[in-house]
């Protein structure tokens, strides 16, 4: 009898003690983390560091830099994933459902509403004016992420080369993103394979914690253990989740309806959105506009604008697409119940997979560590990133100072070229003085974005902008 208490004991301690956090602290701890998650990855990365490893404790620093390294390798926002993974460590699926799904609610709520305002009152003067300046400071936002991706990404001429060939191939040849990536990781996977220096990441240098510090431990959670037959069924789940929608639509509706391009498009974005929101938005921002006729050129710029200042990954600018897509084409529907669903079902298939990623492949990638093959395809793959991001970069500011652009193609190049002559000058002014604020000044983005959102309505009350 005393065998049976004691195992009993040892299993239950196993399956929920071994931490000591609850789920109604772990509640608190992760709201707290959802309304900070402003700034970008960078900043969403810093706040759940300070709070899960330097206050709480709950891991130590080498298994969250072991964790964000891996969600970094996944398609999908790696802020939002690397809270799931946690959560999962913490408390099995529940909590990663409550750590990545408290930690995009309030983006989904913040940008519904501000979609719903400027579809209404988008043409408006003073609305058109706030964005107006909003689009100034994400130009300078844009720039400081290739920057700062850069110097930690480009520590060598043979990752200099891979940015610069992935901004010609994407900038010059309209080469797939895609396929941009993906050629940087096999890239990669054969040259650090190869032993070659270039590809073989450094080490992070973290120093161990004493194990006693941090409440998960060293040890690998019972449920974080790899289990086929689990692995089949969390696929099987999650795969019906994400896709019967899709193939629903598609069955009743064909491929011409708009929820349907939507579901579709946005299912393919979501298995290639590595390197985080600025590496694939230009993509995006491509087909939206050129391909589908959902938004005009600025308009890309207005919804990156609002999902810089509202909580939740960068990402969450693929609502607002959604939403004006579906609110210009509503079909029987009104126009704002139209955009409403449109915007949910982007949300839906954009992090849906999300989820999947982590519950099928975290026991798998937690026995990954160390692997240097992996390692270099994901340097490769940060590096062909910063290209892209400086597409992203120069393609908004092309549509942001320049009230015209022509189509120029010469062979295999094809461009948007800017029309000198249609230079808006106090968008070139208020790009400057945001370049200026971030990068002189060091003032913080949502500062800058007040700024420049204030003098755009000031230009607009004094009648230099209409």
């Amino acid at each position: 009898m005393r065998v049976t208490v004691q195992s009993s004991g040892a299993s239950r301690s196993r399956r929920s003690s071994y931490h000591g956090v609850s789920l109604s602290e772990a509640l608190r701890v992760w709201l707290r983390v959802a309304a900070l998650s402003f700034g970008g990855p960078a900043g969403q990365i810093a706040v759940m560091h300070r709070i899960l490893v330097e206050e709480k404790r709950w891991i130590s620093e080498e298994r969250f830099l072991h964790a964000l390294n891996y969600c970094m390798l996944l398609p999908g926002p790696e802020a939002q994933q690397l809270a799931t993974y946690i959560g999962w460590l913490m408390h099995r699926t529940f909590g990663g459902l409550m750590a990545g799904g408290l930690f995009i609610l309030p983006g989904i709520v913040a940008i519904m509403g501000l979609s719903w305002i400027y579809a209404l009152y988008g043409n408006v003067g003073f609305v058109a004016a706030l964005f107006f300046g909003l689009k100034a400071a994400v130009l300078a936002i844009v720039l400081e992420a290739v920057l700062r991706i850069g110097k930690r990404a480009l520590k060598n001429s043979v990752m200099i080369g891979l940015a610069a060939a992935a901004f010609v191939a994407i900038f010059f040849l309209s080469v797939p993103f895609p396929i941009i990536i993906l050629a940087a990781a096999l890239i990669g996977f054969v040259g650090a394979r190869a032993g070659l220096p270039s590809f073989i990441a450094a080490s992070n240098g973290a120093s161990r914690q004493d194990a006693s510090v941090d409440l998960l431990g060293d040890e690998l959670p019972v449920h974080a253990r790899p289990n086929n037959w689990r692995s089949l069924r969390v696929a099987a789940l999650w795969l019906a989740l994400w896709l019967v929608p899709v193939l629903a639509l598609l069955l009743t509706h064909g491929m011409g309806n708009v929820f349907s391009q939507i579901a579709l498009f946005f299912s393919k974005m979501a298995m290639v959105t590595f390197g985080g929101a600025y590496a694939v938005l230009a993509y995006v921002a491509q087909q939206a506009v050129e391909t589908y006729g959902w938004l005009k050129p600025g308009e890309m710029l207005d919804g990156l604008g609002m999902a810089e200042t509202t909580p939740g990954p960068l990402i969450m600018v693929l609502q607002f697409v959604g939403f004006m897509a579906a609110f210009r084409d509503p079909g029987t529907l009104h126009p704002l119940v139209a955009g409403t669903l449109g915007g949910l079902l982007t949300t839906w298939v954009t992090f849906t997979p999300c989820f999947l990623w982590i519950f099928l492949g975290a026991p798998y990638i937690e026995l990954l560590r160390g692997k240097s093959t992996l390692s270099g395809a994901l340097s490769a793959i940060t590096a062909a990133v910063v290209g892209v991001i400086l597409n992203l970069a120069i393609w908004f500011g092309i549509h942001t100072i320049f009230r015209e652009v022509h189509a120029f193609t010469w062979g295999p190049i094809a461009l948007d070229a800017p029309v000198w002559e249609s230079v808006n000058i106090w968008a070139l002014l208020l790009a400057v003085a945001a370049i200026i604020a971030m990068f002189r000044f060091k003032l913080g983005m949502l500062p800058t974005l007040a700024a420049t959102s204030a003098a755009g309505i000031a230009l607009y009350a004094a009648g230099a902008i209409s």
